[in-house]
């Protein structure tokens, strides 16, 4: 409690403040006055502690006690239990230590987990009552018992049932296959929801600064806090600097909550840290809080529709309408044609003569017009279309995570395939994120590698100062050894300096926090990319200002440097304009350039500083970054750097990387600042946006206003990011890809992908997956019409010449359902090939089936429906056979046509179709299983599927003639298609 009381009332600073500042009498009087009462104050509320304790006695201390104290953010409960520090202690933990490992699972048992109670998932009934009230379903299962009721008064109970039952079964199989389809896609975001919300945070435990899951905080953690990160539960503020938290996931409101040790140290789970950063007591955790309780009451909607899946909804919807006409038609004039005694029994004769036809006879007669007319209406209805999307999304997805990218969102599997623009970040992305200080210049001297020893010892202690204290990052030597290499955390930047002050400057963390004291910290912040800290020294109580950040930004706020023997020289234009020329310099051979400043000072000034000196920070491009931006390049998608680093660092990292080439000559229009870019005006903006190539020394603002600008010109944009600041480019952006690594938590939930590696070269594999994502529907799009088209137009025609068709519902189903949800599963799992980067991205408005299409799909249904409508008309005296048998064969011949015709699909516009037919065993393997099932359903279901058994050269003409799908779809793709849409024609006649 008095470390308490001590740490409230600050009495060594308010003491420090008296005695040594300048100050008048007035102003001595007042601060006297204000530690007298505050020192009262203390006092008072310690005599009223006992009465308080005896209510709520800490040895008590339960969960709920904790989860009300921040719930209701009661300061006078949180003083009664001894403040954090007091907390702390009852939690049997240290804030500089954290907690024992040992105790994690004892911890857990008493406060519980840090994991939330979700609702079920949606279970297999659930999906299968869903699919029964699916439109198309409806449709069928009223054709069914209209096929049923008919067929038993046409052929009685024990014979007419099949054509009804068959469809029955047949919509039965389609209601299973969607349900299953659906839980599975289910299951398969419910993993994804998991992997998604398993942050790593960053906890002290036995005094070591280490990385857990989310999942693992446990009541007593001390948890860091940086700029970005998600508190990962309830708890109180220890220490820390500016820290700014939104709490508007909890609240509603948008103004952000300054978290101060004694006015207001309450931090709820859920909310995010907008600015500074901290250390947090954790007393609350998972089912406790009261974000854990509004989560578990929240249900996932795995239920969402892509625009792609919206668009082929609404193409399904147009064909059942045109089946639903061309059915009615059929109708119509089957009904005209047999009451004006048009149609003839299989005999010969006249089947209806007016009055000398029995009532029984018009009603069999009607029954099976009505019948013809329900078959259309199933020819019509694409079934496998939605189920294609889900299928070719799901397995995607599942790939996707192997290819290191994590899909939040569906849609975005599709809008990458669009995208014309990728606007990237350097660190992390384009480069390594692996650091390492490789040059130091101390004034006009470049030092080796042995600085202690060359370094005046008053210049060397203001560098551990200025390094150890100005940072985020930590230093951890364990107790077991001194020769113990040390472990560094924080931001790859952090680490690096840090690493280089310990083994360079001979910096020593624990003895450095021992002589100094913090006063104040200014953050770092991304407008002026710099971060500061005044330190009081213990030994002398002086005060000493130091400023970290950008070479230029810190140049320009220094009126002196250190020379390496300690000599303080001003800086006049010559000497300004010669570091200016050491800081491009290193930044032309791509070095990050970082000064330090200091001065003595009582106030955190910005100016009159000495530079201390400048760092050179190598970070190396990725090996794969400029082979995956050249993919991108030849995909006709530009890539546009944008980076805080100054032009020279970015120029010299762009042309590594071959978004600008070597040795160019590079245009002011191509390699820009964030403030010039700002500047211009609203149509100078739009005139130059595509041709910048690298936008240096840029504020999130600035990434914002260039998407917006490249959205307005109608790119389809996709940017990466992985800071707070990146969230509003991220959002605005058709794709936001956010870092895995480094990303904050704010970053990846504006975003739509998370790059699990932060590598660029993922990137450019998410844009490969979204074009075959695209491809692949269009490829189903195309299977599917053509057998739609065929299909419909023979048993249009035949129904209206004679009054029969020649494929049955059931058979139409097998077709429509069986093949096309396994030509679906075929097609959907095709991987990526080279040649869907060597075209131009479809963009935003590109229609979904495209003029090669159209000559695709018309070719082959035009060959089928020519085949198959001779055999009807001439099928018997062509092959000898009966009425059965030749529909038999029309049906085998169709049914193998589409199974060649899968092959055809696989490539759009390629002649070689076999093209890596090897590689997907799955495809030949669906083909397979075609073929079997298609033999049972022709030589043992006769009955199920109306067919007879087929002899040997009859197989042999159905697979012959099928198997010429191969030689058209080669010879029509030496067809050339116009660039003016094939739909636009006949708009333009309308």
């Amino acid at each position: 409690m008095v470390d308490e009381i001590t740490a409230q009332c600050d009495i060594p600073a308010l003491i420090y403040n008296i005695s040594t500042l300048t100050l008048t009498k007035a102003q001595k009087r007042w601060r006297l006055a204000y530690f007298s009462i505050h020192f009262s104050n203390t006092m008072l509320s310690f005599a009223k502690l006992p009465k308080k304790l005896a209510q709520y006695p800490v040895s008590s201390i339960d969960q709920v006690d904790l989860a009300n104290l921040v719930k209701s953010k009661d300061l006078e409960l949180l003083h009664t239990f001894n403040g954090v520090t007091g907390l702390a202690k009852s939690l049997h933990t240290t804030l500089d230590n954290g907690i024992i490992t040992h105790d994690i699972e004892e911890r857990k048992i008493t406060f519980g987990s840090n994991t939330y109670q979700k609702p079920p998932l949606k279970g297999l009934v659930y999906f299968t009552v869903e699919a029964f009230k699916d439109t198309t379903i409806i449709i069928l299962l009223a054709c069914a018992v209209l096929s049923l009721g008919f067929g038993i008064k046409e052929e009685g109970a024990k014979e007419g049932w099949y054509e009804g039952g068959s469809i029955f079964v047949a919509v039965i199989l389609v209601i299973i296959v969607s349900a299953v389809s659906n839980f599975r896609q289910g299951k398969q975001f419910d993993k994804l929801s998991k992997i998604s919300n398993n942050i790593n945070i960053d906890v002290i435990r036995e005094g070591r600064r280490q990385k857990i899951s989310i999942f693992d905080v446990v009541v007593g953690d001390v948890v860091i806090l940086n700029i970005g990160d998600q508190v990962p539960a309830d708890g109180l503020f220890i220490d820390g600097y500016s820290l700014l938290v939104d709490e508007s996931s909890m609240t509603g409101e948008s103004d952000h909550i300054d978290i101060h040790a004694f006015r207001h140290p309450f931090l709820f789970s859920g909310s995010k840290v907008a600015d500074g950063h901290g250390q947090m007591l954790v007393i609350s955790v998972g089912m406790n809080t009261a974000w854990g309780k509004m989560m578990s009451s929240i249900t996932g909607d795995s239920d969402e529709q892509t625009p792609l899946q919206s668009r082929l909804n609404k193409l399904t919807s147009s064909i059942g309408k045109v089946g639903l006409a061309v059915a009615f038609l059929v109708l119509v004039v089957m009904l005209i044609r047999y009451f004006t005694g048009n149609t003839e029994d299989e005999d010969g004769n006249r089947e209806y003569n007016g009055k000398r036809t029995s009532t029984n006879e018009i009603l069999n007669s009607v029954t099976r017009i009505f019948a013809a007319a329900v078959t259309i209406v199933v020819v019509a209805i694409p079934e496998g279309l939605p189920l294609a999307v889900t299928l070719t999304l799901a397995y995607s997805m599942k790939r996707m995570m192997a290819d290191q990218a994590m899909v939040r969102k569906l849609s975005a599997c599709e809008t990458m395939g669009s995208a014309t623009v990728i606007c990237t970040d350097k660190t992390g992305t384009l480069t390594m994120n692996q650091m390492k200080v490789t040059k130091f210049w101390l004034g006009f001297d470049l030092i080796e590698d042995d600085s202690s020893s060359v370094i005046d010892p008053k210049v060397l202690e203001h560098y551990h100062q200025g390094v150890g204290l100005n940072t985020t990052g930590s230093v951890y030597k364990s107790v077991s050894g001194a020769e113990t290499t040390p472990e560094y955390s924080g931001s790859p930047t952090e680490k690096a300096i840090l690493s280089w002050a310990v083994t360079n400057l001979g910096m020593d963390m624990e003895k450095l926090k021992k002589d100094s004291t913090i006063v104040h910290v200014e953050t770092f912040n991304s407008e002026k990319k710099r971060s500061g800290v005044s330190v009081m020294n213990k030994k002398d109580n002086t005060i000493h200002v130091h400023w970290k950040g950008a070479a230029e930004m810190v140049l320009a706020m220094c009126s002196n440097y250190y020379q390496k023997s300690g000599i303080k020289k001003p800086i006049n234009h010559e000497e300004k304009t010669q570091f200016e020329n050491i800081i491009q310099g290193m930044a032309a051979s791509s070095l990050r350039c970082i000064a330090f400043a200091h001065k003595e000072d009582d106030t955190l000034s910005e100016e009159g500083l000495t530079l201390l000196g400048i760092i050179g920070i190598k970070d190396p491009c990725r090996p794969g970054a400029k082979l995956a931006i050249d993919a991108c390049r030849s995909a006709g998608v530009e890539i546009k750097m944008i980076t805080g680093d100054n032009v020279f660092t970015a120029k010299a990292i762009a042309t590594e990387c071959g978004i600008l080439k070597p040795g160019q000559q590079v245009s002011k229009e191509e390699v820009i600042e964030g403030e010039q870019f700002r500047n211009f005006t609203d149509d100078e903006r739009m005139e130059k946006v595509d041709n910048v190539k690298v936008m240096a020394r840029s504020s999130p603002f600035d990434k914002l206003l260039m998407v917006q600008c490249l959205k307005k010109k109608g790119h389809v944009v996709a940017v990466t990011g992985d800071g707070t600041n990146d969230a509003p480019a991220l959002k605005e952006a058709d794709i936001g890809l956010s870092m895995g690594i480094q990303g904050t938590e704010v970053a990846k939930e504006s975003s739509d992908i998370v790059i699990l590696d932060d590598d660029f070269g993922s990137v450019a594999n998410v844009l490969r997956w979204g074009r075959c994502v695209y491809n692949n529907i269009q490829k189903f799009i195309q299977f599917q019409l053509t057998v739609n088209v065929a299909a419909l137009v023979i048993n249009f025609v035949a129904a209206v010449s004679a009054g029969d068709v020649p494929l049955t519902a059931v058979q139409l189903l097998w077709v429509n359902l069986i093949m096309d949800t396994l030509g679906a599963l075929a097609l959907a799992t095709e991987r990526p090939t080279k040649e869907l980067m060597d075209h131009p991205p479809v963009g935003r408005v590109a229609p979904l089936i495209t003029n090669v299409m159209w000559r695709n799909l018309l070719a082959q249904s035009l060959y089928q429906i020519t085949v198959l409508l001779t055999f009807q008309f001439r099928g018997k005296s062509i092959f000898n056979v009966d009425k059965r048998v030749k529909n038999t064969i029309i049906f085998n011949t169709f049914v193998f046509c589409q199974v060649f015709n899968e092959f055809n699909s696989r490539k759009l516009e390629k002649q070689n179709v076999f093209e890596g037919l090897h590689k997907n065993r799955l495809f030949m393997g669906i083909i397979g299983v075609t073929v079997i099932l298609q033999i049972v359903m022709v030589e043992v279901l006769k009955d199920f599927a109306d067919t007879e058994k087929l002899n040997w050269e009859q197989w042999g003409i159905c697979i012959g003639i099928a198997a010429l799908s191969w030689p058209i779809g080669w010879i029509v793709k030496l067809i050339p298609v116009p660039n003016r849409q094939f739909l636009s024609y006949i708009r333009r006649r309308r």
